[in-house]
């Protein structure tokens, strides 16, 4: 860049700058300016995406390869880690508290979705979706899976466990193929929300059945409703917001150019969905956990919902390991 420029390199990327040599600083204001350095650099790093051109069947408002060419959605990629990180917190719990595998197993699922997840924003690549979207299915399909599970013990030889395990197992495989030859989004879309709506109404009969909920006193059934509710109203929100931003993205978008970044990553509705759902998914796992299987299949006195750091968690009063 010539050293003579009335051009403020702060103001403009570097691409930017190359770009408009010439220009003096009057010529535009700054929100403009950083407007024009994000998309100039943007159209470079497009052009030379590491992972090549977008194969995936949805793009979400974040524009892609904005800041780097290894990243096509940078708020949508990073805002992952909260989820991994609220799914290792939930494996360290089920680790130190001695909780039976199908625990730990449900909070590796969870941490896979956010993994996915990450991979999928930062290529955009149709195999990478699959990595996204698949997990989701899988997770959400094994925790209803262990909703349906009421009998006493964790034994998978359980002829209950057994056959439920076949039907997870069929089911997700079929799914698997499906999916993959339609490669319609709506169609996963439609499944995924008919799992959750599923858990939802089997654990509303599990709080309420005669005979399941004499297990469950008073305490820890008020617990698991204000975990789930919590977590369900949570996730809805996210859902909310996500459509928000696919509805309103122009607005949105032309809102981003005027903040600027990175304040502006505070407007990109799809990383909040990832924040909200991740935030309900934990609350709802959480509750799911004490009730379905914890306090129904084992005795509710074991186990308690503490609190660290403001955050609900599951603590074995009697730390004996569960077979």
């Amino acid at each position: 860049m010539d050293p003579d420029s009335p051009l403020d390199p702060p103001n403009l990327s570097f691409l930017a700058s190359l770009a408009l040599p010439s220009l003096p600083r009057s010529t535009f204001h700054l929100p403009l300016m950083s407007a024009f350095a994000n998309a100039t650099a943007g159209a470079f790093f497009a052009r030379h995406a590491f992972w090549g051109p977008v194969t995936a069947t949805l793009d979400w408002c974040e524009a892609n390869y904005q800041f780097s060419r290894y990243i096509a959605e940078t708020a949508n990629t990073f805002s992952n880690l909260f989820t991994v990180g609220l799914a290792l917190y939930g494996a360290a719990q089920s680790v130190s508290e001695k909780l039976p595998p199908r625990y730990l197993a449900g909070w590796a699922g969870f941490a896979l979705v956010g993994i996915g997840s990450f991979i999928f924003h930062a290529t955009l690549l149709f195999e990478a979706q699959l990595m996204d979207e698949l997990p989701m299915i899988y997770v959400a399909s094994y925790c209803a899976a262990v909703l349906f599970d009421t009998s006493k013990g964790f034994s998978l030889r359980n002829p209950n466990a057994l056959q439920l395990s076949v039907i997870f197992v069929a089911f997700n495989v079929l799914f698997t193929w499906s999916y993959y030859l339609s490669r319609d989004p709506v169609y996963h879309q439609v499944v995924f929300a008919s799992i959750m709506i599923m858990t939802l109404f089997r654990t509303i009969y599990l709080l309420r059945n005669g005979e399941i909920s004499k297990r469950l006193p008073p305490g820890p059934r008020a617990t698991v409703t204000r975990l789930f509710s919590s977590g369900a109203a949570t996730f809805a929100f996210g859902f909310f917001v996500w459509n928000l931003d696919n509805i309103f993205c122009s607005t949105v978008t032309r809102w981003k150019h005027t903040i600027g970044w990175p304040a502006a990553f505070v407007l990109e509705g799809h990383s909040w969905w990832h924040i909200f759902t991740a935030s309900g998914t934990y609350l709802m796992l959480i509750g799911n956990t004490f009730v379905s299987t914890l306090c129904i299949k084992d005795d509710h006195s074991n186990y308690a919902v503490t609190k660290f750091a403001g955050i609900p968690r599951l603590t074995r009063v009697k730390k004996t390991k569960n077979l």
